[in-house]
């Protein structure tokens, strides 16, 4: 029985700050890719081994963390998370002058702050699941636009730092950022944190795996992801190449408004939510992001494709909490593996996307616009999966009636 006396309002807000954080770690080294080349000497080829070792880090992560959550303990973990993700950062100031090879101290200031990551990724989600909150599609939705404001809060802060101050200070500011995960560490320490059914004889990962729903709810994830990811890391190429502005007029005009729009888009759904149905809100996001795709691939007019862009935020960005409060709903007993494996899926997702838009836009000799085109595939696939899950859940009411 939980207690109502409890201050759910902390855990709220170290679970928004843990969102926060995973944003600093996953956008600040990438501001800093040219920095490290012209400063360590690092080559280009080096350079895009450190977003592959992040996502990489993050799936390992994944992959574990829902067999040892449960015993450990959410506090321990995701508390250590937090420490984690500090000391990342300020390693990075650290390491490269401490090591014969720079790079080497980079790469492992990346692991160290992706296992802090993955485990917010894994762990904050089913924190905020089993809080005895009201409306938890919009409080997931809520909880996830965190990550986006924490996403422009980094591209702004930083591109405004090295404005007054120089990028030559960036170690300066790795620190500050590292401050933030540091402090919310108390918050995790403090705050009251209850468990998932799992924890109490729910399903285990063998049942989880052999139902088909769950494998509908993975491939789901999967889109999520991709649809996001997709046009996320290769917003501001397209931006640069297609207006012909300079790398930080890309990054604001780019991955930061897409972000942004992001952002808006769970704000906005997380105070809805108690009106809108979630599987018709997919339904329209995974159209609207498809339509989406097809405007920034298929317009001659470099403006309309960035609007395509933006927009696209808006359309993604119910889809990652949506699904994981579809699969929450679906599989009431999932618990903290049936999480792990969402995250682990949406990583995927995540990783793979962006590859294969690169790819696909090399064979088409360095056409980006193609490579969007094919990710569209993407959201299309989702909006399938979202219409099987609702017929098969209007097929389980149909059978319950009959009875």
């Amino acid at each position: 029985m939980l207690e109502q006396n409890k201050n759910y309002s902390k855990t709220k807000i170290a679970c928004y700050l843990g969102f926060v954080t995973q944003a600093i770690t996953a956008n600040f080294a990438p501001l800093l890719f040219l920095t490290f080349k012209d400063t360590y000497r690092v080559s280009l080829e080096q350079i895009a081994l450190i977003p592959f070792t992040f996502y990489l880090t993050q799936l390992v992560v994944d992959m574990v963390a829902g067999k040892y959550a449960d015993r450990i303990g959410y506090r321990t973990c995701v508390a250590v998370s937090q420490v984690i993700s500090a000391l990342g950062l300020v390693l990075m100031v650290i390491l490269p002058e401490l090591l014969p090879t720079p790079f080497i101290g980079i790469l492992l200031s990346v692991v160290l702050y992706a296992i802090g990551s993955g485990l917010i990724e894994v762990l904050v989600s089913p924190i905020v699941e089993a809080c005895p909150f009201k409306n938890k599609d919009g409080m997931m939705s809520l909880l996830h636009s965190f990550y986006c404001w924490g996403a422009v809060a980094v591209i702004l802060g930083s591109t405004l730092f090295f404005a007054l101050f120089g990028v030559e200070n960036w170690k300066l500011l790795a620190l500050l950022w590292a401050a933030i995960p540091l402090a919310n560490t108390f918050n995790f320490l403090t705050c009251p944190i209850e468990h998932l059914p799992e924890s109490h004889g729910g399903n285990s990962t063998r049942k989880l795996l052999r139902l088909p729903l769950f494998w509908l709810l993975i491939l789901l994830m999967v889109c999520a992801g991709a649809s996001e990811a997709s046009m996320a890391q290769w917003t501001s190429a397209f931006t640069e190449s297609a207006m012909g502005v300079s790398k930080a007029i890309g990054d604001l005009a780019g991955p930061c408004m897409f972000a942004a729009f992001m952002g808006l888009s769970r704000l906005l759904y997380g105070k809805m939510s108690s009106r809108l149905n979630l599987l018709k809100t997919m339904l329209f996001s995974g159209i609207l992001c498809s339509v989406c795709y097809f405007v920034a691939s298929l317009s001659p007019l470099a403006v309309i494709g960035l609007v395509g862009c933006a927009l696209c935020g808006l359309a993604v960005g119910i889809m990652w909490p949506g699904s994981l409060s579809i699969s929450a709903q679906q599989c009431p007993l999932g618990g903290t593996a049936l999480f792990a494996f969402l995250a682990l899926a949406g990583d995927l997702g995540a990783t793979l996307s962006p590859t294969m838009v690169g790819y696909v836009s090399e064979l088409a000799g360095g056409n980006l616009k193609t490579g969007l085109l094919v990710a569209s595939a993407f959201p299309i696939l989702l909006v399938i999966c979202i219409l099987l899950i609702k017929n098969a859940g209007q097929a389980r009411v149909s059978q319950t009636m009959e009875r």
